[in-house]
């Protein structure tokens, strides 16, 4: 079996993709590509044995069906630097492996995520871990920022003292806010990457590890241009109906009214929304 070669993923090997004020994430390395997809499903030998079109024919079909273990077969690596509170969303996806700086060996740098003024928003009165979409006033959003910056500066200045009069790192690091930047290596196969990115790159998800999903997944598409059209298509524009919101299409295909009622018919009255 041939090595896989993508040129678009090579020619963004260790380039930092910026995300947010001081973040990035870098393709690292990466095990396969389309081709790698196409093999495993077809317990084949040697490349070139079908044509393009007939490959992402056979990706689109394993998609759609959900026959994804082919898809496990491509591994990225990722260099990824985050404030805390997007890692720890991050790290849900457990279908990983992962090697995070630690603040035991290392002393933490001082740099912490300060939204831009735009992402100050009021808490949403109908999405209990949301934001609204209600204007801020602009003198509050400064004062947020400033609250944020000062409370950094406060924190960082008690770190680096508690650091001076050798204290443990490990005790010395324990009040250092969620805005804290860390890095990790990130390693996940294409298969789970494309599960993080469903719900990553989903309007519900927090702003800033949406940035983050934008970012990887310019790198899946480089590395699996093929299998990244079948996600799209599929996973991320498509939808999945229960058993009782198929019933309801049925009636409404022949002209009858919505027999779902409450949050039921609430949450298929969303889905339909989402795909217009």
């Amino acid at each position: 079996m041939a090595h896989s070669v993508s040129p678009a993923a090579e020619a963004l090997l260790d380039k930092e993709i910026k995300v947010l004020d001081k973040g990035f994430v870098r393709l690292v390395d990466y095990l396969g590509s389309d081709d790698r997809i196409v093999q495993a499903a077809r317990v084949s030998y040697g490349a070139g044995t079908k044509t393009v079109r007939e490959d992402a024919g056979l990706i689109d079909y394993l998609m759609a069906h959900a026959h994804t273990s082919p898809l496990e077969h491509v591994v990225l690596e990722l260099h990824c630097k985050m404030p805390i509170f997007v890692a720890r969303q991050w790290v849900r996806h457990r279908m990983a492996r992962i090697n995070e700086i630690s603040g035991r060996y290392s002393v933490m740098t001082d740099e912490f995520y300060v939204p831009e003024p735009e992402q100050v928003q009021f808490q949403s009165t109908d999405n209990k871990q949301g934001r609204s979409t209600d204007e801020v006033p602009a003198e509050l959003r400064q004062k947020v920022i400033e609250l944020l910056k000062k409370d950094q500066g406060n924190i960082y200045a008690s770190y680096e003292d508690m650091l001076h009069d050798n204290i443990a790192r490990e005790l010395a690091r324990i009040n250092l806010p969620l805005s804290l930047y860390t890095e990790w290596y990130w390693q996940m196969d294409l298969h789970n990457l494309f599960h993080f990115l469903r719900l990553r790159l989903d309007a519900h998800a927090q702003w800033e590890i949406r940035k983050y999903g934008e970012a990887i997944a310019e790198l899946a598409k480089a590395v699996a241009p093929l299998a990244y059209a079948a996600f799209e298509r599929h996973m991320l524009h498509g939808k999945h109906f229960s058993g009782d919101e198929m019933e309801a299409l049925r009636a409404m295909l022949k002209g009858g009214p919505n027999p779902l009622e409450g949050r039921r018919r609430r949450d298929f009255e969303q889905k339909i929304a989402d795909n217009k």
